[in-house]
């Protein structure tokens, strides 16, 4: 899934399913996402260490709907062999198996701080639908740059993924 350079230009590719862990929220508003993807980190590293699961990639985060004032999400790892159904973590944090799903989807990275991610997403989302594409559900960053408070947040890259349908033009 990711590639080793980043998509400078956006690009339309094939993605395969991986299988993953992740901790759901609901309902989670923007103000509160620093601090669930903290709890959401802890646990998964707990449960994958307790499990013997190891991950194959960055951490990600996984939309299942478009975004109002809250989201509903997936935090976490594709891991290189299945979990074995729920498991809750100390905190009392749940950690459940998932997946990426597979399909035409359209890619792109973005190069710089977190807080420009929704320029970003924008951007991207317009240049789907000028290639012909309706952006489908879900939408995915991943976090190839691991975030740490001694990160230089213009080097950080987030990239970007959205499965993709061609418009149809009759419609």
């Amino acid at each position: 899934m990711i590639h080793p350079e980043p998509h400078t230009e956006p690009v339309i590719v094939q993605i395969s399913e991986a299988r993953t862990a992740v901790v759901r929220g609901r309902d989670v508003p923007f103000a509160d996402l620093s601090p669930f993807y903290d709890a959401a980190f802890d646990a998964l590293s707990e449960v994958l260490a307790d499990q013997n699961l190891t991950p194959v990639g960055p951490a990600f985060g996984l939309m299942t709907r478009q975004p109002t004032e809250t989201m509903d999400l997936e935090v976490g790892f594709a891991i290189d062999h299945p979990l074995d159904g729920k498991r809750t973590a100390g905190s009392g944090v749940v950690v459940e198996p998932s997946s990426l799903p597979e399909g035409t989807t359209a890619a792109a990275s973005h190069l710089g701080a977190y807080d420009a991610l929704g320029d970003a997403w924008g951007t991207f989302m317009a240049w789907i639908e000028s290639q012909g594409y309706a952006p489908q559900l879900p939408f995915w960053e991943v976090y190839v740059t691991e975030p740490s408070p001694d990160a230089d947040p213009d080097a950080m890259r987030t990239d970007l993924f959205v499965p993709v349908a061609k418009n149809d033009p009759a419609a």
